[in-house]
This record gives structure tokens, C-alpha cells and sequence, in this order.
């Protein structure tokens, strides 16, 4: 069973940059399309960015210009490099795999603890 961890977070101050990981075990996860979700306090858990399996990305208008998401198969490793970032990004964010006709998590893996972005001066 493929386990996900995310890491990367911190506190940051606006304008500021932060790259987070995605790091799975257990199996590769090389042949999914994954995603990095959000989740601010009180709100829904939201997609921010996905790639495919063959690299190509697409993000939220919210991040778009702002956030790039990456892979490395060979590390089975996921990214997220945050640039300019927002008071407004400030959330828990999570990866997952998904399934690209809904663009919702394929229910193939348990989510992660995720990991903390604050956005704060």
C-alpha cells in the first residue's frame, strides 16, 4: 500500500517561496496522475495543481503564474515550488493521486498528515 508523506511547509512571509514535497513508498506511483490539495481552516480540501503521468500540469486560476508542480519518478517523489506567495495560500496541503476525468483523488491511497504553509508577516 503506497504511503504519502508531505514536507516542505513553514511559515513564510508574503512574496515569499517555499517548495513542498511528496514523497510516496510502497509502491511507485509513476503510472498516476497526482495532485497537491489544500485546505484552509473551515474550508474544503481544494486542488491546486495536478500532473500527469507524462508531465503535463494544470493548476487553479488562484495559484496560476505563481505555483509550479514537478515530479521525479526515479524518487517517487512529488513537488510543489510555491513563488509570490499569498496570505491567501495559508493552508494544510495535501497530495494525492487522482483520476483526471473528475479531477478527484482515485481512492487508491490513504492521504497523508499533510504539511503546513503559513503565510504571514
Amino acid at each position: 500500500q503506497v504511503q504519502l508523506v508531505e514536507s516542505g511547509g513553514g511559515l513564510v512571509q508574503p512574496g515569499g517561496s517555499l517548495r513542498l514535497s511528496c514523497a510516496a513508498s510502497g509502491s511507485s506511483i509513476s503510472a498516476n496522475a497526482m495532485g497537491w490539495y489544500r485546505q484552509a481552516t473551515g474550508k474544503e480540501r481544494d486542488l491546486v495543481a495536478h500532473i500527469t503521468s507524462a508531465g503535463g500540469t494544470n493548476y487553479a486560476d488562484s495559484v496560476k503564474g505563481r505555483f509550479t508542480i514537478s515530479r521525479d519518478n526515479a524518487k517517487n517523489t512529488v513537488y510543489l515550488q510555491m513563488d509570490n506567495l499569498k496570505p491567501e495560500d495559508t493552508a494544510v496541503y495535501y497530495c494525492n493521486a487522482i483520476i483526471l476525468l473528475t479531477l478527484r483523488p482515485n481512492g487508491k491511497y490513504s492521504w497523508g498528515k499533510g504539511t503546513l504553509v503559513t503565510v504571514s508577516s
